[in-house]
């Protein structure tokens, strides 16, 4: 309070010392107003330029911009900063690395809708005390091993709606590279078109939320269903991908019934087969995914072909067998027939000339 008096008397005193015809309260009001801007002015001198500085809580804003390069010199108060659809295309090696040589304290970090094709290795290794990581709505074709190298405070990382094929085959690696993320919490990869989970040792992290909607997958493996059992604090979003809804789904299937990990199971629907099209997942029957039922039923189709196939052979050798018999056979049927067509032949003649008719008489 002191201190504001001070400068609000000085204000006065100096101006109205200068503008003797300037006094009185609402003079005093003014300059007081005046001194504040000037002094709010000299504070953000360092704030880089087309962005929006907020020194009493760290966040630096710079968007819709044409920048292609990332900021200069970040200044060292920065906490959260925030930069996003501009045109970064690539985020190189320790380029986040200040000018001046003080180390950055940033702990939020937004990068979205900047078109980022690249991220190389050791792109963010002088943030160190970084906890979140928003890298979504790029264009990511690839993904150093060792992009996220140092990011040892990280907890959450978004990439929703990021990553094209090359850069779903290179996430794996990036995000099980090195033991850099052992403190995530959330993972979130909603719209990359992924087909399996890309984590494969939930150990290795400390995961609570993992976000995979709107991607392709079509199963959970067994291998991932077993982890998930073994770490039951993770809640895992699956809704709007194609299930297969078959034999391969049985695993999942029973998780998916048994436990409460899935916190959108009823959003979860079947695309295929047809006949399945539409229908919750957790509304399927058991017996809709016994792989035991399926293949006793595919073993029952084989197993009457084999039968129908050995009748078949019986059949065939018992006429070979009998070929001759049978050849005699044929022959006195075929006799038999051609002297019961005479006869009908005969009265056939008969009937029709009246003169044979008489001399039969």
């Amino acid at each position: 309070m002191r201190r504001k008096t001070t400068w609000k008397y000085y204000c006065c005193d100096v101006l109205g010392g200068d503008l003797p015809f300037l006094k009185g309260q609402y003079f005093c009001l003014s300059a007081l107003s005046v001194c504040l801007f000037l002094f709010t002015f000299v504070n953000a001198e360092d704030c880089p330029f087309s962005c929006v500085c907020a020194r009493d809580n760290g966040t630096i804003t710079c968007s819709d911009g044409w920048d292609t390069e990332l900021l200069g010199d970040i200044p060292a108060w920065t906490t959260t900063l925030i930069l996003t659809r501009n045109n970064i295309s690539t985020l190189h090696t320790g380029a986040f690395s200040s000018n001046n040589g003080t180390s950055l304290q940033l702990t939020t970090l937004s990068l979205s809708h900047n078109g980022i094709v690249a991220i190389e290795a050791d792109a963010f290794i002088t943030l160190s005390r970084l906890r979140l990581l928003d890298l979504s709505h790029n264009r990511l074709t690839y993904i150093s091993d060792r992009a996220f190298h140092g990011l040892y405070e990280l907890s959450s990382l978004y990439l929703n709606d990021s990553l094209l094929s090359p850069a779903v085959e290179q996430l794996p690696n990036a995000l099980h590279g090195t033991d850099t993320l052992r403190n995530l919490h959330r993972l979130e990869l909603s719209g990359n078109r992924l087909k399996a989970i890309p984590i494969s040792r939930l150990d290795r992290f400390k995961l609570h939320t993992l976000v995979l909607t709107n991607n392709s997958i079509e199963n959970i493996g067994k291998e991932n269903v077993s982890s998930l059992y073994q770490h039951t604090s993770v809640r895992v979003y699956l809704s709007l991908n194609p299930f297969r809804c078959n034999c391969e789904l049985e695993s999942f299937y029973f998780w998916l019934k048994n436990s409460t990990q899935c916190s959108d199971a009823a959003r979860l629907m079947c695309a295929e087969p047809e006949a399945k099209k539409g229908i919750p997942v957790e509304r399927l029957r058991a017996e809709d995914v016994n792989c035991l039922n399926e293949n006793l039923e595919a073993v029952s189709y084989v197993f009457l072909g084999v039968v129908l196939a050995l009748i078949g052979i019986v059949f065939l050798m018992v006429l070979y067998l009998n070929r001759r018999g049978i050849k005699r056979w044929l022959n006195n049927i075929r006799e038999a027939c051609r002297d019961q067509m005479e006869v009908y032949h005969y009265r056939y003649e008969q009937d029709s000339d009246p003169r044979l008719a008489n001399v039969a008489v």
